[in-house]
């Protein structure tokens, strides 16, 4: 009898210390789904090659002692392409999606993954989204299976009007903002807050346009020059804000930008050494981060010859092995309930991931576009110039309330 109790009880620890490791040495694969090619494609090649850097980082080394694995999809920048990619990513088993180049495919992406796991128990997928920042995902819109890394256009609207607010200079904004989710949010947060923290500010005009299709923007740089505008406020990205920057430039127009993506590829070029002083940008990360962020846009550079920018992409693999390691299991079903509320060390400090609507809480910083040298030696694209620190907003400042009414798996 005594043997028999003595058998099951070496079972039962053989079974704790085996659940206990149950992830460790397993390969998880991770389905990017962004474009990699047409005008927003030197954008989604440069993040491509930042999951797959980090992907090889992280797999040297995290909590759940998993190993990573990326496969690529070029989706175009098409919701319909998407979709056809995520079926591809399911076929081939493959259980964690990342995506963050334009809401429109994020909105498409959280409801093709939420129907196929209402449809497949057992088999559910995990949506890892580190830049499609439309506040509507974490709010009327937001799903379980969505994590957000990035902060979302409320967040970074928040912190740029507080930093606003001191600007004396800034009387005339002209809101100009791609055709889409998005943009809409920025013109709308950005009313919202400078009425409320700066009412004596005009806003002198206000535009859209079609994403990644203009090529020209003379145009629109002539309205905000007619408007009598000092200030441009402008969540551009990718092509559409580097051929802006670009028309900014040749017509002349001196005015500040402020802007949420300055430092994303090709806008650095477009920028040159013109801009100084005057185009600022509202990001959670910058080039002159000290710590493990340092190294790794060093290594990335002499790899690649190219800059990383998109620190959400560490900040999800963190928090992904954290939790990993929380559950004990690479199942997203256990992955994604360990996620919920997981407070974990990002390279800008603690982050957390808030159990109310899976937006990463996280400090925000405001940079300006000035030459590069003293503290601040980063130059991205060969410009000699560099998008240094004028303010830092902590994670309570920066965070903004949810309405989402979380619809949790029994």
């Amino acid at each position: 009898m005594k043997f028999a109790i003595k058998l099951l009880a070496a079972a039962a620890l053989v079974t704790v210390l085996g659940s206990a490791q149950a992830q460790k040495g397993e390969t998880v694969k991770i389905a990017l789904i962004d474009p990699q090619t047409g005008l927003m494609g030197p954008l989604g090649t440069n993040q491509m090659r930042s999951w797959q850097f980090f992907a090889e980082e992280f797999s040297k080394n995290n909590p759940a002692g998993v190993k990573f694995e990326l496969v690529a999809f070029d989706n175009k920048l098409s919701p319909a392409e998407s979709a056809n990619a995520l079926k591809a990513a399911i076929d081939q088993g493959i259980r964690y999606v990342a995506q963050g180049n334009g809401s429109s495919v994020a909105a498409a992406l959280i409801d093709g993954i939420s129907k196929h796991n209402e449809r497949n128990p057992g088999k559910e997928l995990m949506y890892l989204n580190y830049a499609a920042v439309d506040p509507d995902f974490t709010n009327s819109k937001c799903n379980y299976w969505h994590f957000r890394f990035d902060a979302d256009t409320s967040m970074k609207m928040e912190a740029m009007s507080s930093f606003m607010k001191d600007q004396k200079d800034v009387h005339k904004v002209f809101l100009l903002n791609q055709n889409y989710s998005h943009g809409h949010q920025v013109a709308k947060f950005a009313k919202e807050t400078l009425k409320r923290k700066r009412p004596d500010i005009e806003i002198v005009g206000e535009d859209l346009h079609p994403l990644a299709q203009v090529r020209d923007f003379a145009p629109y740089i002539a309205k905000i020059k007619a408007a009598g505008a000092d200030t441009v406020i402008t969540g551009n990205w990718g092509s559409d804000l580097a051929l802006l920057i670009k028309a900014a430039k040749e017509g002349g127009y001196n005015g500040k930008f402020f802007t949420y993506y300055t430092g994303v590829t090709g806008t650095p070029t477009a920028l040159g050494s013109t801009g100084e002083g005057q185009v600022y940008q509202v990001a959670y990360a910058h080039y002159n981060m000290t710590g493990p962020m340092a190294k790794w846009m060093q290594d990335f550079k002499t790899r690649f010859k190219d800059d990383m920018f998109t620190g959400a992409i560490p900040n999800a693999f963190a928090g992904l092995s954290q939790a990993m390691a929380n559950a004990k299991s690479t199942d997203p079903v256990k992955v994604a309930k360990a996620f919920e509320g997981l407070k974990y060390q990002g390279f800008n400090g603690e982050v957390e991931m808030r159990r109310a609507d899976h937006q990463l809480q996280q400090p925000l910083y405001i940079t300006v576009w000035q030459k590069a040298g003293g503290k601040y030696t980063y130059s991205p694209e060969g410009t000699g110039m560099t998008l240094a620190p004028v303010a830092e907003y902590p994670s309570y400042v920066s965070s903004t309330p949810t309405s989402c009414q979380m619809k949790r798996p029994a």
